[in-house]
């Protein structure tokens, strides 16, 4: 039973799973139903570039003393997600808000939320948990893949030949084995 277990273990490990959605396809969640009449960001994030945000509110929301802020989540190509961060947002007298931020030099893509703060202290997240938006870069790492806008990039970085494919998979499965096989005996 033991081994069919680790097997069984070692089979789901091997397989390739995703469910963070389609590389390369950016994401929108609808602001129908929010205090968000119209909001414009860039198709794509560039390493080093601004990335900026403009939120249009309604006129309730910008009537009453609503301040707007922006979460954001950087993803980098080497796998890695850094902590959310929250931006302030400048808002003008017509309801606009904006902000900006600055991506990571091996920016994959950026995640983000919109909160609105109301004057009673009370917060409203677009979307209510997660992130609503995502956009990729211009020159993105996603599922030993390599992908975006700027050729040059994606040609450079493609041709890494320098790793060991398989090898973190192997190791797994000779872990769990010799784990499942060492088992308590009697």
């Amino acid at each position: 039973m033991r081994l069919v277990a680790s097997l069984l273990v070692c089979v789901l490990l091997a397989l390739p799973i995703n469910c963070a959605g389609e590389s390369g396809v950016n994401e929108e969640t609808s602001i129908e139903g929010t205090d968000i009449r119209d909001i414009s960001y860039p198709d794509e994030a560039s390493a080093g570039d601004s990335f900026e945000l403009t939120v249009v509110l309604s006129d309730e929301a910008s009537e009453n003393g609503t301040t707007v802020s922006w979460v954001t989540q950087v993803c980098i190509n080497s796998g890695v997600c850094y902590p959310p961060e929250t931006h302030s947002m400048a808002l003008d007298e017509e309801g606009v808000a904006w902000g900006a931020i600055v991506p990571d030099d091996t920016v994959t893509y950026v995640n983000w939320r919109v909160e609105m703060n109301w004057e009673d202290g009370n917060t409203t997240s677009v979307p209510e948990t997660g992130f609503g938006w995502k956009v990729w870069s211009d020159c993105w790492y996603d599922n030993e893949e390599w992908g975006g806008s700027d050729q040059e990039c994606v040609d450079n970085r493609g041709s890494d030949s320098d790793r060991l494919p398989g090898f973190g998979v192997a190791a797994s499965l000779m872990a769990v084995l010799t784990a499942g096989l060492m088992g308590r005996r009697d």
